[in-house]
This record gives C-alpha cells, sequence and structure tokens, in this order.
C-alpha cells in the first residue's frame, strides 16, 4: 500500500532525526509547551506509530514488490528505532533507578549505538524513497 510505503519512508526520517540530533540537551523533567521534538509525549506517540508502520510494513507490500524480504530493511528500521523511543520514555518513568552493574544488553546495544542507528533509519528512508522496488528496501 502506497500509505504505508509514505508513513514508513517519513516516520523513519522522523525518527531518525530525532535519534541523531535530539538528545543533546534533552532533559525528561523539562516540559515543553505545544509540539517540540523534545515533548515527552510527542516521543512516544512517534515510538508506537514508527513501530506500528514497521510492523504493518512487514505485513503488507507494494504492489510488484517481492512480500516480506521487500520490505525488510525499512520495517527493521522503524521496529529498532521506534522501539528505542519507547524504551527511553518507559526508562524515564519507571519507579525503578538502575546502577552501572544492572544495565542489560538493550542498554548497551541499542542506547550506546543510539545514533549510528539514527542514521541508518535516515539512509534507509532515503534510499526508499529513491529506489522503491529494490530488493530488502
Amino acid at each position: 500500500m502506497i500509505q504505508i510505503y509514505f508513513l514508513s519512508i517519513a516516520l523513519n526520517l522522523l525518527t531518525g532525526y530525532i535519534l541523531v540530533f535530539g538528545n543533546e540537551d534533552y532533559n525528561p523533567e523539562e516540559t515543553v509547551p505545544g509540539f517540540s521534538l523534545r515533548n515527552e509525549k510527542f516521543r512516544l506517540i512517534l515510538g508506537i506509530a514508527t513501530m506500528a508502520v514497521g510492523l504493518l510494513k512487514i505485513l503488507s507490500v507494494t504492489d510488484g514488490d517481492v512480500r516480506v524480504v521487500g520490505d525488510l530493511l525499512p520495517a527493521a528500521a522503524g521496529l529498532v528505532s521506534g522501539f528505542i523511543l519507547l524504551y527511553e520514555y518507559f526508562k524515564n518513568h519507571t519507579t525503578i533507578k538502575w546502577d552501572n552493574e544492572g544495565k542489560t544488553s538493550v542498554q548497551l546495544i541499542l542506547m550506546q549505538n543510539r545514533k549510528i542507528i539514527g542514521i541508518a533509519a535516515i539512509v534507509i528512508a532515503i534510499l526508499h524513497f529513491l529506489f522503491p522496488r529494490v530488493l530488502f528496501l
């Protein structure tokens, strides 16, 4: 479906941008009125939407494309980058505080490489826009 194709590109670009540039001055306690990329609720909704579109991207296919494998990278980029935004939100809103020894592999792998994942999401979105029928894109 063309709608899912468009949403995948737009949400991967926006989520990738937030992962790369959105945390230099990010403070979860700071409230930002209105629409802002630092607004926690916006990030939560964006994370949910990006993961949902990533899942729908796996299930739906553009006409003439290979099923599942044809949109594998955009779907994976959406699922991973959306998960990072959701993880950040719930990590900041939990009552459990973790010490350095209690870090999980999610924190060690995804959170330390969030800028690389954000750049990958942006590149995948651009390539997916330019080459819509290429295998894996």
